[in-house]
This record gives structure tokens, sequence and C-alpha cells, in this order.
């Protein structure tokens, strides 16, 4: 879906003009405010779609292998997208056989069109959060890399908030417009999707709560409040999950 829809094109399309070095603020601002409208518009009508023709949007899963460097902590900002869109994840912490160094493959499961804007997110937000991360500074004496993790705990922290609540914008707009209940569509989805993955995965324990002990949690959170955003759904109180 995602490499032949017209609406999904135009969304990466603005997404890229607005990372563009050459962009001023205010074009960038432009252009991912749009690009935020479209995604918003085209989950919704997806999701409207597949009520009224069932078999449209399935429930599927994608994997995202997540290398390199601050590995948890770019898994952290994923887990924050996917559970704001009603999604669900689990992980594995596995090894690189060729470089020898740990890594994260994180399953998510939601429907496709969900999935497709989970992709999206991810990509230009954590290129916008290592940007960020690599440019703020820690206080004097204070450990690189914890003010680091930090910034980017705070960062994923303020983006799930901001994408729940365009999502919860999306669906009061949608449903005045309409008059279609478009809330009890998206309960329904998520409530699909949540036993879709017990039924994938029915012997889970939650992952134990991350140790930040870094200054960067309110820079990285200021951060997160300009990030630039492209989806919503309305959020939940999930955790991540591991095997």
């Amino acid at each position: 879906m995602t490499g032949t829809n017209p609406k999904l094109a135009t969304i990466k399309a603005l997404l890229a003009k607005a990372e563009d070095p050459a962009a001023s603020p205010a074009e960038a601002e432009a252009y991912f405010g749009r690009a935020a409208d479209l995604m918003a518009k085209y989950g919704i009508d997806q999701a409207l779609l597949a009520e009224s023709q069932p078999g449209t949007d399935e429930i599927t899963s994608r994997s995202f292998d997540i290398k390199g460097k601050y590995v948890p902590d770019r898994a952290a900002l994923l887990f924050s997208i996917t559970h704001a869109l009603g999604a669900q994840n689990v992980y594995w912490g596995l090894v690189d056989r060729e470089t020898g160094k740990r890594y994260r493959n994180v399953r998510v499961y939601a429907h496709e069109s969900t999935l497709e804007r989970i992709e999206i997110l991810f990509s230009t937000l954590q290129l916008q959060a290592l940007n960020g991360m690599k440019k703020a500074r820690p206080q004097y004496g204070e450990s690189t890399t914890a003010y680091r993790k930090s910034w980017m705990a705070g960062f994923a922290s303020t983006v799930r908030r901001r994408l729940a609540e365009a999502e919860e914008t999306a669906v009061r707009e949608t449903t005045v417009e309409s008059g279609t209940s478009t809330e009890l569509v998206l309960v329904e989805r998520e409530a699909a999707v949540e036993r879709h993955f017990k039924r994938a995965h029915p012997k889970l324990k939650a992952a134990p709560p991350r140790r930040l002990t870094g200054n960067g949690w309110g820079d990285g959170k200021a951060a997160g409040e300009r990030a630039s955003l492209g989806g919503r759904q309305l959020g939940g109180n999930r955790k991540a999950l591991t095997v």
C-alpha cells in the first residue's frame, strides 16, 4: 500500500521538503503542518473505509531492526509512537552475527494503514531526535551519554502525548463533520489489534522500567514539543513487552 497510495506519497514528499536544510524554519513548519493534516485524514479515512468494506485494512505486523547507537532509546521512541497510534509491540534483544553488537528487533502489530503511518513517523522523528540530541549540551561535568539518554526519553514522552492529542482532535472534527461515531470505530479497531496480538504472543511479560540518571529530560521534552508530527490514534497506557 505504501508505494502506491498517492496520499502517502504526498506526505513523504512534504516531510522530505521539511527536512531539507535549505528550507527556512517557517517553510519547514508549513510543510510539516500540511503533512500532519494529511496523515490524520488518511488514518481516519482508512478506518472508516475498513468499517464499511471489511478486508480492506487487515491486521498484520511489521518488523523493525534497530541497530547502531542508542538502541534502547530509539526503541523507546518507536514504542511511544506505536502506543499512541493504538498498536501493540514486542521486542527481542539479539546479537548481530557480523558485528557482534547487540540490537533490538521490534515487531509491531496493527492495521496495515496504521503500520504505514508508524513507519513514516519513526523514520522522520528518529532523525529529528538524533540530530537534536547531538546539538544539545549537558551541564558542565555531566556524562554526555547519560544526558543524551534522558534527553531521548523526554523527547519520546512528549511525542507520545502530542500524537494522542492530535488523534483526539481529528476524531472530534471527523465526528462533527460526518456525524459518524469515529471514536467507537477506532476503539473497536484497537481492541481487535489487542486480541490479535494476545493470540500471537500469549505468554509475554512486561519489560522492566528503564533507570535514567541524566538531566536531559527537560531539554528533550522541549525538543519533542517542537518536533513535527504526522499521525495520531487514541493513546493508551501500555508497556513495552519483551520475550
